[in-house]
This record gives C-alpha cells, structure tokens and sequence, in this order.
C-alpha cells in the first residue's frame, strides 16, 4: 500500500506553536499551586458551557495546577422551589431561607448540582470528588444579621463561612484529586443546623484557608467597569486599595462578587479575578494568557504580561 504525506500547513501550525508557547511563563508560575474556582451563573444552567468549565478544570489538573472548585445552584434552587410550589423571596439580594426552603437547598446543592458537575469532570477520568462545606467540618458558618433600609432584616437560614478547616481538601489534593465543594455551611452557634452561604464568599475563604496562589470567580458579566453601561471602560487590572474605595459605588450584584476577590487578597491570596462564564474555556484563557479575560485584583500593582508578578 502506498505511504500518502499530509502537507502541512505551516502557518496554521506556526499560530498553534505560539499559543501553546504563550502559556509556558504561567505553567511554570502556577504547577503545583492551588487555584480555587467559583463555578456559577449562565455557565451552570448551559450544558455546553458546563461541559467547557469541566474541560477546563481537568486542562489546570492535567497541567500540574492543583484546581478546588466552589459552587452554589441559585438557578436550579429556584427552579425546584418552583416545582415544588414553595415561594422564593429575596430581601437585600439574599434568599430568604427557611427550614423547609433549606431542605431543599441541601437536596439541589448535594444531591443535583454537586454530582452533576463530579461526574463531568470524571468523564476524562477519576479525577473529581464530591464534598459539601458541612463534610469534617469544612466550613464553620454562623447567622447573617441583615439590615435593609436601616431595619433588621431576618434571612433565616441564611450565613457567613466564620472558619475553614481545610485538612480534608488539602488531603484530597495531595491524592490527585479534584475536590468539588458546595456552599453550605453547618451553624456553629446550633449544633444539628445549617446555613445557606453565598458561594462567592465561601470561595474567597476556602481560597485564604487553603494559601491559593488565585481565586477565580465566574459570572455573568465581562467584568468590572469604571463607567458602567460604556463597554469600553472594562477594568483589566485594579489594586486592592482602589476596589475598596469604589466598592459602595458598585452595581449591587456585583459587591459580594468583588468583595469575595478582596477579602482573598487581604487574606493572602496573590490575585483574584472575576471573568465572564459565559465565554465557552475563559478559564484557560485568565490562567495562560498574557491579556488574561475579565477583572484580577492585586494587593500592589502587577501586571497581567508578568507571569511571576
């Protein structure tokens, strides 16, 4: 049989050279080091997008980078109360959780999602593992204490990650794993009960417990704007002390969002970043490239093009 020759396309080839060469200063920057992962808005209700997410967090595991990811179900929460004929009401942008609406959080976050998103990943290989911020202590939550409009505003089971013991994701990341936790947290004040916590902040505190060298939080959004609705003024870069001044400013959904990327540079984390989940592999894109996707936020000013900055 006679041997056939492909002519290769030398340019094409050339371009596929550059990228992966691209990504050379951050393999080096981030193999063996911790990065927590914040997974929600549209990229958790699309399937294409969930399955880019899992694509990309096996892509950081496979590349020495040792990935812990976070994830809340606001959508598929919503979406079973629903179904269940059992009311959703918001106050100062928290769902107002009850014992019963509780349940039923438990029920998606570590009965739905939380498998959901093991079993993607695990589908290139025996990588990922489930756990719930209630496993060996993971989180320690206790009540929020709202106020809207000047008055106290009761929540219910509604709270704040107080303390990680972290030995358990630390131990899963020595085996090789992936862990892939839930943002709930037991109630420390009441022993047998537990809170409903935001993710974006349960991944700021795991990310500070765990000494990450990066928090990534997805969203629904390119990013932070200085000028928002102008597109153009999409901020790349902002240190810690300038977010904190502009925080009281900010676009209500976007607070806890920015301030979970503070509270982990305060705590010791190097960068934090939000970028946009709706973008299919932004992931790959924050970690490997020189531009970076989205808003990182620095303790002092460093530069996406400085991979050791």
């Amino acid at each position: 049989m006679p041997t056939t020759y492909r002519t290769p396309n030398q340019a094409e080839a050339a371009k596929k050279a550059e990228v992966l060469i691209e990504s050379l200063p951050w393999l080096k920057r981030f193999r063996d080091q911790i990065i927590v992962v914040k997974f929600g808005g549209n990229a958790m209700v699309s399937a294409a997008l969930t399955r880019a997410f899992a694509e990309d967090i096996v892509y950081l595991r496979y590349a020495g980078l040792k990935p812990v990811v976070v994830h809340g179900g606001g959508p598929q929460i919503s979406l079973m109360l629903n179904r269940l004929g059992i009311e959703s009401e918001f106050r100062g942008g928290y769902r107002v959780t009850t014992p019963e609406t509780m349940d039923v959080v438990r029920m998606v976050l570590t009965g739905k999602v939380n498998p959901e998103l093991v079993a993607q990943i695990n589908e290139h290989g025996p990588l990922a593992t489930g756990l719930s911020g209630e496993d060996a202590g993971l989180f320690e939550g206790e009540k929020r204490h709202a106020v809207l409009d000047g008055e106290p505003v009761d929540l219910g089971l509604v709270g704040d990650v107080v303390a990680v013991n972290p030995e358990t994701v630390l131990a899963q990341l020595e085996s090789g794993l992936i862990p892939i936790v839930s943002s709930i947290a037991p109630d420390r004040n009441e022993p047998g009960s537990s809170l409903n916590v935001n993710a974006d902040a349960a991944a700021s505190a795991l990310a500070v417990a765990l000494g990450a060298a990066k928090l990534i939080i997805l969203t629904d959004v390119a990013g932070l704007y200085s000028d928002w609705p102008n597109t153009d003024s999409l901020v790349s870069n902002i240190q810690a002390d300038e977010l904190r001044t502009l925080l009281p400013s900010l676009e209500s959904g976007m607070i806890p969002k920015m301030t979970a990327c503070l509270d982990a540079v305060d705590g010791g984390v190097e960068k934090a970043a939000i970028i946009d989940g709706r973008v299919a592999h932004s992931i790959l894109l924050e970690v490997f490239t020189r531009q970076g996707i989205g808003t990182e936020v620095v303790a002092a000013d460093a530069s996406r093009g400085a991979a050791g900055s």
